[in-house]
């Protein structure tokens, strides 16, 4: 999580910026109503970051890994105790209408606080599981693309037994790995257990506070999140912890998808969800806001997925290639030192073609480079506008244009009343965006 943990920040503002773009009114009175819960789980994500941080620092120290566990349970139970008050219905329509502590401290709210917390360390278990045998398969060999990597993560779980250690065979996974993957399994299993009773519990506590989660499509979700909470048991109890990621991942998204199914079309007591929504220019100009920004972040954040899941990213075991280049020639070199059985006639013989085969190398390599120093002047890279540009006249213009995006596309949203005027006012803020990127950038890119 170490690397990604940033990058997850981004789902967070983007479902703030949603909220409070196509449902202000709703996320006016959620926010002031619920502000305590939400300012809890908001401390409960600053002290993992700092846990992060601190355990970076002080790696020899217990302190990093109490602050990871309190926000770990503070964070989710919040956010669940959050997810209650809606649920129910005690967050009414206004400014703090409602009240600031039995919203969410009531026992339908903190039942759903609780399952929130089982439901995280029922994720977290199921996938570290699978991550311990796919680190330890990497550790012991060179990190494999992803196919690979799942093809060897199902030899080690196909090779394990029932009763022994993740990984029976000895040529997957390393002993680390099957420790950690047995651990988590347990965990795993224990977790889901919880999880499963306080969801059937919750079953009969939600209908009783106004909410009910057994009729129609949202029935039909429960029983979906059942069946996959329950080939997940059984997944990991045979240590398929690839097919288990899925199913316990499938499970938990039935849930809250149950959740929205059962209370539609209500989004607050009196407030259905078409009636929060906001005006039909802000929904479209949201639309194509997110359009455009799915263009960016969903292959940026593919690819720092998958540059880590194949152990290319922040691995400082890696060598470096200059390091390993001399490492590799010393055996070949003291393998011709000690070759017993060459005559000293032949090795005399092999010393003017080996000296006429180094000098070849050098001449072609000091006209490779001559020629590189010839055609660097004319390289497209270097006519780049950002190299021509001076420091001050870069500031300038990309300043200017930034302004002038960031002026004309507010006022044409703001102002102008036609669908044509929108669109030119979304494209003069993405303009803007690209003008303040291109002026942070360095000079010499």
């Amino acid at each position: 999580m170490g690397p990604v943990w940033e990058a997850n920040h981004v789902w967070l503002i983007f479902v703030l910026v949603i909220a409070w773009t196509a449902y202000p009114v709703a996320y006016g009175s959620i926010t002031s109503t619920l502000a305590a819960p939400l300012l809890i789980a908001a401390i409960g994500i600053i002290f993992r970051g700092a846990a992060y941080a601190l355990r970076g620092a002080l790696d020899s120290s217990r302190f990093a890994e109490y602050l990871f566990a309190l926000s770990s349970v503070l964070t989710p139970f919040a956010l669940g105790t959050a997810v209650g008050a809606i649920a129910i219905g005690r967050v009414p329509v206004g400014n703090a209408a409602g009240n600031p502590v039995t919203s969410w401290l009531n026992p339908a709210c903190v039942l759903v606080g609780a399952l929130a917390v089982a439901f995280s360390g029922y994720l977290a278990a199921v996938y570290l599981a699978a991550d311990s045998l796919r680190h330890g398969a990497s550790g012991a060999d060179a990190a494999p693309a992803s196919g690979e990597a799942g093809r060897a993560i199902d030899r080690v779980e196909a090779g394990a037994d029932g009763a022994g250690g993740a990984g029976g065979a000895d040529g997957g996974a390393g002993g680390d790995g099957r420790a950690l993957a047995e651990a988590f399994r347990r965990r795993a299993l224990a977790a889901g257990l919880a999880a499963g009773a306080l969801a059937l519990a919750g079953l009969l506590v939600m209908r009783h506070s106004g909410l009910n989660l057994t009729r129609g499509v949202a029935l039909a979700l429960v029983c979906v999140s059942a069946a996959a909470g329950l080939a997940t048991l059984a997944l990991c109890w045979r240590y398929r912890f690839g097919l288990a990621r899925v199913t316990a991942a499938l499970a938990v998204a039935a849930v809250v998808v149950g959740w929205a199914a059962g209370q539609a079309p209500r989004f607050l007591p009196g407030l259905t969800v078409t009636q929060a929504a906001a005006s039909r220019s802000t929904l479209i100009a949201l639309i194509i806001a997110v359009a455009a920004g799915a263009v960016v972040l969903v292959p940026s954040l593919g690819l720092l997925f998958t540059l880590y899941l194949r152990g290319r990213l922040g691995d400082p075991e890696e060598a470096a290639p200059e390091e390993a280049a001399p490492k590799e020639a010393a055996p070949k070199e003291a393998a011709v030192e000690q070759e017993p059985t060459r005559g000293a006639a032949e090795t005399k013989a092999s010393e003017p073609r080996a000296a006429e085969t180094r000098a070849a190398e050098t001449k072609a390599a000091e006209t490779r480079a001559a020629a590189g120093r010839e055609r660097e002047p004319v390289t497209p890279q270097a006519l780049t506008p950002l190299r021509l540009l001076t420091p001050k006249t870069r500031v300038r213009v990309w300043g200017t244009a930034a302004a002038a995006g960031l002026i004309g596309g507010a006022g044409l949203l703001v102002f102008a009343d036609a669908n044509w005027a929108h669109l030119v006012g979304v494209a003069c803020l993405a303009a803007c965006a690209v003008a303040v990127f291109l002026l942070a950038a360095p000079g010499e890119v």
